[in-house]
């Protein structure tokens, strides 16, 4: 130990008295909740270079004299208070990746930035043991630093008092109502995901917590922990093995303020971000960029102008009544196979800043959202897991399979998509994480194609073919039919676009082999890369990262008059038109003109999110009419892709058909029970047909049954209750 350790309660009374006077006295007057004091390390090193040095070799020691200095200076003014030091923001040098800490890094103080994934409950532990001589009554105080074993007297000292008898002459009973405990918590932490090399796990590690730090952290959180690494012994067999156990005592953390601090954008890249979004092809260019591999004809040019807009979002708002408006843009793609669906979704996910992709029938444990996990600490009770979702917030979930996520998964993604909290209730653990992320999700036809080929085929269709609940997909902003469809003038052009790409790509095998492979489209410094094959130039992956984290984090854009009234005028004519230009057709054959919802409220706050996005994409901190004008081209084509007449359709499940002729059913009951007071099955099946089939007057009548509102008096008569 340095000199700096043996006198470090001298320099902190130093300190405590001449720099931080005020938060003393603010501790004293015991107007905080808890007892302790923060110190940012930089305050240190300013008043004293050596010590701050001192302070992360040998943390425990000198932090341990810090907090007993203070609580000697709070004896002397008067008060009893048992406080605690707490060191933070510490320097750059001292923040190290979470896989790379070792044996060098033992009882040192060090930074890591992670994402919490598990937490335990709280659980009381002896921070200063009392311990009693049954043979002379006298009391013994031995703190207690091993959270995992109790550390007994050996003896009764003499020289303090005591009778000297030892362990095996007397017994040493602990006095809990004496002893001073504190609650811990273990919270288990994780690498941020782009900081993990390719290919390899992420590193995990259990974190101790104690005090008034406890419960500050929740699953999905990303934070800087200020840890000092310590060791324990493997046991195996009830002995202990030559192989050691890290796990970190958390000192003090920092939570995120900013999003996206991980990704740098220098000076440079800040000059080329505004170069770039001054261009007059900004839309097209962005759009070129999503998966260059992938050709951008029909409907995939579509698909990828909406993407863009998803990487950049709208903007989020909390409102007067504090209810909170998202502003993440949800689009989900149902299609045929080969269609480059995943494809586009293992793109998304790696552009995306903070981007995860899952399979929908491939998680387990915590799934998408959440769940409580015996066991995860040791000690056979529950602890709370964080999911996909609530791991990529503020961030983007690309998952494919998305209509085989289980059924948990399933009732818990509702609020998850559209408040954006995950709400969990199990194993005696409640709790609301955040998922504020972007969803891209796929889903493909349980029969391998969709069955229904032309263009205009009911969206319904397409969730009955795909096995996908229809209140699930209401939650989507935009929702793309793709599918594979034979094109004379395309498929040429697609052929030889994939043909192209598959021969000017680079062997992996060589690629691994060889140190020199000469220039290539991620070479380092290159923002805007222009393909040999005369195909149109694009930017960078790590440059269209940059420009988006940076939009994100400084472009909050407000929507102007011209815009809103722009976005007014489409709402309220589609609303009406309907009715308007289909007086005749649409009166459809059972008089019922006002079955049909060709647009809801809802899509409104799409088209509010979709005119954010592009004005944001364009680094414009108020939305106008021409924002306003692409969102709505971008809202039409999904809708007529996706061939969606009514909206309602889409949010409940039930084809406008199917509730027309319920309610026709319902009211030639009506009036048959009326008149004669029951009705035979033979005369409302005679008074249904020709306009419906008697296998829709069946289905009528079970639901009928079901709900109570009618019951069968005898065999095929039935009456109202």
């Amino acid at each position: 130990m340095t000199m700096a350790a043996h006198d470090a309660s001298a320099r902190w009374r130093t300190f405590l008295e001449e720099a931080k006077e005020s938060e003393v006295m603010t501790l004293l007057s015991r107007q905080t909740n808890f007892p302790y004091l923060s110190i940012p390390f930089h305050e240190i090193q300013t008043f004293d270079p050596q010590f701050a040095e001192d302070v992360l070799e040998h943390p425990k020691q000198i932090l341990s004299a810090g907090s007993k200095t203070l609580m000697e200076i709070c004896r002397e003014r008067g008060e009893e208070i048992d406080a605690l030091l707490r060191v933070g923001e510490l320097p750059g040098d001292s923040r190290m990746p979470l896989r790379e800490i070792g044996s060098s890094d033992i009882d040192k103080l060090r930074s890591v930035d992670v994402i919490v994934t598990k937490i335990s409950e709280i659980k009381p532990r002896i921070h200063r043991a009392v311990f009693k001589c049954e043979s002379c009554g006298h009391d013994i105080e031995i703190d207690q630093e091993n959270e995992r074993e109790l550390k007994e007297p050996l003896n009764c000292p003499q020289a303090l008092g005591g009778c000297g008898s030892t362990k095996v002459e007397t017994r040493f009973d602990l006095v809990l109502l004496s002893s001073r405990m504190v609650n811990n918590q273990w919270i288990e932490i994780q690498e941020q995901p782009e900081y993990v090399p390719s290919g390899a796990q992420p590193r995990r590690g259990m974190v101790l917590i104690e005090g008034d730090q406890v419960n500050s952290h929740l699953p999905g959180e990303r934070i800087t922990a200020n840890v000092i690494p310590v060791v324990r012994s493997e046991v195996r067999n009830r002995k202990k093995t030559p192989m050691f156990d890290v796990i970190f005592h958390l000192i003090s953390s920092e939570h995120e303020s900013t999003p996206f601090t991980e990704i740098s954008i220098d000076e440079e890249d800040r000059r080329r971000i505004l170069e770039i979004s001054n261009r007059e092809d900004l839309m097209p260019l962005i759009q070129q960029s999503i998966a260059p591999s992938i050709f951008s004809t029909g409907i995939i040019g579509l698909v990828k102008r909406s993407l863009a807009l998803q990487l950049f979002g709208g903007v989020s708002r909390r409102l007067k009544d504090n209810t909170r408006s998202r502003g993440d843009i949800h689009i989900l793609l149902m299609g045929d196979p080969g269609v480059a669906k995943s494809q586009l979704l293992t793109f998304i996910s790696n552009l995306s800043p903070r981007g995860r992709f899952a399979t929908g029938g491939g998680t387990s444990g915590a799934g998408l959202t959440a769940a409580a996990v015996r066991d995860a600490f040791g000690d056979g009770r529950f602890a709370l897991e964080a999911g996909v979702l609530p791991l990529s917030d503020r961030g983007l979930a690309a998952i494919d399979e998305f209509d085989k996520i289980s059924t948990d998964d399933t009732r818990m993604m509702h609020p998850a998509m559209e408040q954006q909290k995950v709400h969990v209730a199990k194993g005696g653990i409640t709790a609301t994480l955040n998922s504020r992320c972007a969803i891209l999700a796929a889903a493909n036809p349980k029969e391998g194609r969709f069955t229904k080929r032309h263009k205009n085929t009911s969206v319904m269709r397409a969730y009955e073919e795909t096995g996908l609940a229809p209140a699930l997909a209401s939650r989507f902003d935009i929702i793309w039919m793709m599918r594979d469809e034979v094109r004379i003038h395309d498929d040429e052009r697609i052929a030889r676009h994939i043909l192209d790409n598959r021969t000017t790509g680079k062997s992996e095998t060589l690629m691994e082999n060889s140190i020199e492979l000469g220039p290539s489209d991620n070479e380092e410094g290159l923002y805007i890369v222009k393909p040999e094959n005369g195909r149109a130039e694009h930017l960078s992956q790590d440059f269209l990262r940059k420009y988006i984290a940076f939009a994100k984090r400084t472009v909050h854009p407000q929507l102007d008059q011209d815009a809103k009234n722009a976005i007014l005028k489409y709402y309220t004519e589609e609303r009406q038109s309907f009715g308007r230009e289909d007086e005749g057709r649409n009166n459809n054959e059972f008089g019922d003109k006002e079955s049909i919802i060709p647009i809801t409220a809802r899509a409104l706050e799409a088209l509010i999110r979709l005119t954010e996005a592009h004005a944001r994409m364009h680094l414009q901190d108020t939305a106008t009419l021409e924002n306003a004008k692409v969102a709505l081209a971008v809202f039409k084509h999904w809708r007529e892709e996706s061939g969606i007449e009514d909206e309602s359709e889409v949010f409940s499940g039930v084809s406008p058909r199917a509730r027309v002729s319920k309610t026709a059913i319902m009211n030639m009951i009506r009036d048959i029970c009326s008149e004669k007071g029951e009705a035979k099955l033979a005369e409302i099946y005679n008074t249904a047909l020709p306009k419906i089939t008697e296998n829709e007057v069946d289905r009528v009548l079970a639901q009928m049954l079901k709900d109570g509102i009618l019951y069968e008096h005898t065999t095929d008569t039935y009456r109202f209750p």
